[in-house]
């Protein structure tokens, strides 16, 4: 088999490639569901010590900005205001 990765050494591969196959279908959704969301967890980390005087939502905007693009985010923004929600 060739290796997939070029900084994991052959042997602890195959034992990760065997743990995923073992963990079946609904395991293996589960880790890429919880690897996802701390991604997002970090992400957020990283733009209040970029921005600390930001509010939540402000954090939260900005994420979405960066990650689903501006447009999106605007309407958002604009969905909140509409609602009164501080943002």
């Amino acid at each position: 088999m060739k290796p997939q990765s070029r900084d994991t050494q052959p042997d602890a591969e195959k034992v990760q490639i065997e743990l995923l196959r073992q963990a079946g279908s609904s395991g293996r959704a589960e880790l890429a569901m919880a690897l996802s969301q701390r991604m997002h967890e970090l992400s957020r980390q990283a733009i209040r010590r970029r921005h600390p005087r930001w509010t939540e939502q402000e954090v939260r905007l900005h994420f979405a900005a960066l990650h689903y693009g501006a447009q999106l985010a605007e309407r958002i923004r604009s969905e909140l205001e509409k609602r009164n929600e501080p943002v």
